[in-house]
């Protein structure tokens, strides 16, 4: 089977090279070209550019059609911009046709993209759209990282950078771990896309071992975690997950990461009317990060066709945010970005496999019939 080159750390790709005759000295060359560049034909670069002889020679022969190598260039399968005029959501499709979601979001001074990890989702989340998909499969490190790459095309069309990235699209970072830290180590690599660990932000439902890992290795991403629930059960009910790895031993893990590290958690909290955004659920929540260095980010719900949950009123989210301020930690509301293109979780793959189900569905399809795209 093929390899992707953007699955290979610098000093593998050096080494790749060397065992195929080369000089390792070239992966420097390939590696601009990779990750500074965002290339996306390595080889008609090498004639602009006149590479060596032999480099052009290897990549004409072992990346060309039925190559040993390949490179993760990500084809658009749909692109909705928002009429924010600053979010732009993606449906990229991978080399086997699964199609996962990358939002590119502008704020004032900088561009943030939001990457996925899995092909779907494992976590069962109840107000997630890919979590109501179920999962597929784990992500390369090389998809990982195209999707980056992809952004960083995206933005210098236009004249911009690209300065942050959160892991909050579609999987759960933590459980395609070793994949995850090391795309994320190609993408912080100086001598390449250079985004610096203190932009890179890590989100997970509370995969409790994943944590403690990173707490461990060093790792010095910012660590986000889904809350959503103030007790065990309340929790549970909105977090499967829950029930694998219980909210007492989350905050535990927490607390052993915070003391370890010294780095602040954020603390992501979607507020649900009726379900967990009362005065008394604030409180709860306040009591619970007590002694953590913490933030806690409320995110407006995204409503999703799978769950019957609805947004909190502007009214409750204030107060739920004065209570957290109080406390003193501190709290923001985030802004909503591109409701109008579904760019919460999940949402504009979930819509377009719907419209592909009811397209396959004969006229005369008996209520109830599911296709599987």
């Amino acid at each position: 089977m093929p390899l992707s080159l953007h699955d290979l750390t610098f000093d593998e790709l050096g080494r790749l090279l060397a065992d195929d005759g080369l000089r390792p000295v070239h992966a420097g060359t390939l590696w601009n070209a990779l990750y500074f560049r965002a290339e996306t034909d390595l080889l008609a670069r090498a004639e602009r550019e006149d590479w060596v002889p032999p480099l052009r020679r290897w990549l004409a022969e072992k990346t060309g059609p039925g190559g040993e190598y390949f490179i993760d260039h990500l084809a658009i399968s749909s692109h909705i911009p928002s009429g924010d005029g600053l979010t732009q959501k993606y449906l990229l499709r991978l080399q086997d046709g699964q199609e996962i979601e990358t939002v590119i979001m502008g704020y004032p001074g900088r561009y943030t993209v939001c990457v996925s990890t899995q092909a779907g989702c494992a976590m069962g989340c109840v107000f997630c759209a890919t979590g109501q998909m179920g999962f597929v499969r784990h992500l390369r490190p090389g998809e990982i990282v195209g999707q980056v790459l992809h952004a960083q095309r995206v933005l210098r069309a236009k004249g911009e950078r690209l300065r942050n990235i959160v892991l909050m699209g579609m999987g759960e970072p933590l459980h395609n771990y070793e994949q995850v830290m090391k795309a994320l180590g190609m993408i912080s690599d100086t001598r390449g896309c250079n985004i610096g660990p203190s932009k890179i932000s890590v989100s997970t439902v509370g995969v409790v071992p994943g944590i403690l890992r990173l707490a461990e290795e060093g790792r010095p991403y910012n660590l986000a975690i889904s809350l959503h629930g103030s007790t065990a059960e309340e929790r549970a009910a909105l977090i499967p997950a829950n029930q694998r790895w219980p909210l007492s031993d989350l905050i535990a893990a927490c607390h052993t990461y915070g003391e370890k590290t010294g780095r602040k958690i954020f603390f992501a909290w979607t507020l649900i009317a009726g379900v967990n955004d009362t005065p008394a659920h604030a409180q709860r929540v306040a009591a619970l990060l007590q002694g953590l260095k913490a933030h806690v980010n409320l995110i407006p719900l995204n409503e999703t066709a799978g769950f019957a949950g609805r947004e909190s009123a502007e009214t409750a989210a204030n107060e739920f945010h004065a209570i957290i301020q109080s406390a003193g930690i501190p709290c923001t509301i985030r802004q909503r970005r591109g409701i109008d293109v579904a760019a919460g979780c999940g949402q504009l793959k979930a819509e377009k496999t719907k419209k592909r189900r009811e397209a396959a569905l004969p006229v005369t399809a008996p209520v109830g019939l599911h296709l599987k795209a």
